[in-house]
């Protein structure tokens, strides 16, 4: 019997294990974290083997074949013994898909992956469509696959999982854009990070498509050197080389492949980056056939996503903004960009290699103050103190809210945007929104 060994025993290594299970195969799960109950009860019903806080080497490098967890680098030590024995390493992504027929709309891109996959999802649900949420978001593909299948899957993929996909097939891929992010596990080299995205499109056929942001200056040079056999897309938000989704004269517009047109100001989610989410979203829910009318309807009541320029409340005149998941530099701009008041902006956490001069203009131009939340601020304030804004200087949520409260004048908005991820602080950026939310609440 073919033995399959699953390290990281979370939503996406729980699942691959129950498909592995249920495929026949001889299964362990070893998780150097301790792994949350319902986890531990999901693999004790399937009779699955587990151990957690640590790695047993002599149960891990006897497999035929490892599915990772994309949480855990190349360079943990296990997965350093894993490549000595040459023992191959896949996704769940990947895994799920040998045992499904199903379609596959898969979203990547450095930011607003979570947006668009959540707005398609709703345009399929709310047209009938029998749809799975899966990937960064939704359940595990791998347990849907096994145990409640769907005859769509709307799926968003991260770098990390797209580095251990070999010959899964995406059969609408959507690329939103690509700029500098998760560096640190790329040998701070951007090719390595692009080439990791632009796996989106491999082993894409003819009776594919693909959506990409057509003035996105990677993608531009990447779709040079690649021969991209699907269908092409492109979307922007002004009609300029060959788009067929774009913005023109307050209409949003689709030209293919069935002609679609609505109001600019009848879409729910605003701000530039949100015209290039419902593109693609709109997009690709046209390439599945989804009636007119339900993407219309969708695109204008879909409610936006938690910890995604999510109001929270107003306070003394204030509008406090929870934009936890802006975890690059890239998706601070984009929140930055949509400000229409002065802004104390909210910013720090683990540094991923970050160059805050993309956003150093957009900070002088909004921002009537900075509040620092990190274990370690240094690299902030090398960079955001020469600029002569007031700055403040906090490590925790509650000390953050109360300096944004003293700083706040009425008529501005307090953004938390942070630019970095939250494992310094806090458990993951959700619990950092969190927070961020309740203790705004209690003000």
């Amino acid at each position: 019997m073919k033995r399959i060994v699953v390290l990281g025993a979370a939503e996406s290594g729980a699942g691959a294990a129950v498909l592995a299970k249920k495929q026949g195969f001889d299964v362990f799960v070893s998780d150097m974290s301790k792994i949350k109950e319902k986890y531990k009860e999901m693999l004790n019903s399937h009779g699955i083997e587990w151990e957690e806080e640590c790695h047993s080497e002599e149960r891990i490098l006897n497999a035929d074949e490892i599915i990772k967890s994309p949480g855990i680098p190349a360079n943990a030590p296990i997965m350093m013994s894993v490549a000595e024995r040459g023992i191959h390493v896949i996704s769940e992504i990947e895994f799920a898909g040998r045992y499904t027929q199903s379609k596959m709309i898969c979203i990547t891109g450095s930011n607003g992956k979570t947006t668009t996959t959540s707005l398609i999802y709703h345009i399929f649900k709310s047209a009938g469509y029998d749809a799975g949420l899966a990937g960064n978001i939704g359940r595990s593909l791998a347990l849907q696959v096994a145990e409640d299948p769907h005859e769509y899957y709307i799926i968003e993929l991260s770098s990390f999982q797209l580095d251990n996909m070999y010959d899964f097939r995406a059969n609408i891929a959507i690329l939103l854009n690509i700029t500098p992010d998760h560096l640190d596990r790329y040998d701070n080299n951007m090719q390595n990070y692009v080439d990791s995205k632009m796996r989106i499109v491999q082993n894409q056929t003819d009776n594919d498509s693909f959506i990409y942001w057509n003035d996105d200056p990677i993608i531009k040079r990447e779709l040079e050197k690649y021969d991209i056999k699907a269908i092409k897309y492109p979307f922007s938000e002004l009609k300029t080389n060959g788009s067929i989704g774009y913005i023109e004269e307050g209409k949003y517009i689709l030209e293919k492949p069935t002609p679609f047109n609505m109001e600019q100001e009848e879409l729910s989610l605003t701000g530039k980056h949100n015209i290039y989410n419902s593109l693609a979203a709109g997009l690709a829910s046209n390439i599945a056939g989804v009636r007119k009318e339900y993407i219309r309807k969708s695109l204008s009541d879909f409610p936006g996503v938690e910890h995604r320029l999510e109001k929270v409340a107003m306070v003394r005149g204030v509008l406090y903004v929870n934009d936890s998941k802006a975890t690059n530099v890239d998706a601070c701009w984009y929140a930055l960009e949509s400000m229409n008041t002065k802004t104390i902006l909210i910013v720090g956490g683990k540094d991923k290699g970050n160059d805050y001069n993309a956003i150093k203009q957009l900070v002088v131009e909004k921002c009537s103050g900075i509040v620092f939340l990190g274990a370690d601020n240094s690299k902030l304030h090398l960079f955001f103190d020469p600029l002569g804004i007031p700055t403040r200087d906090t490590h925790c949520m509650k000390d953050c809210v109360n300096a944004c409260y003293e700083m706040a004048k009425p008529g501005e908005t307090v953004l938390l945007s942070p630019c970095c991820a939250s494992f310094d602080l806090f458990k993951n950026m959700e619990d950092r929104g969190e927070q961020f939310k309740t203790l705004v609440r209690n003000l």
